[in-house]
């Protein structure tokens, strides 16, 4: 096991995807669009301003979208992006070893 040194995209990855509720989010948002609610109903220790701060830093990510839909009420949804659909066969793979190893 020679190189110790991580590398840098591999560690400004895990800084993201191992915040607290990022995981989860992207996990709930696989299976197509949700509104913020449907998310808090996943989740519900997440609080509405944690929520609403971790679905920013996916959208500065590229993560996730927001699509605001000019109805009354407006109704917004975010889904995953092109590179947040590209997370799927990681979140299957930690899902797999989760039902392995976690008891």
């Amino acid at each position: 096991m020679g190189d110790t040194h991580l590398c840098p995209k591999f560690e400004k990855a895990f800084e993201l995807l191992g915040k607290k509720w990022i995981g989860l989010i992207i996990n709930g948002l696989l299976n197509g669009p949700r509104r913020f609610s449907d998310i808090r109903s996943l989740i519900p220790e997440l609080s509405d301003r944690v929520l609403t701060a971790r679905f920013k830093e996916l959208e500065a990510e590229g993560i996730i979208e927001r699509k605001v839909y000019p109805e009354t009420p407006v109704r917004i949804e975010y889904n995953l992006t092109e590179k947040g659909l590209a997370l799927q066969k990681a979140m299957s793979e930690i899902q797999k070893w989760a039902d392995i190893w976690i008891k």
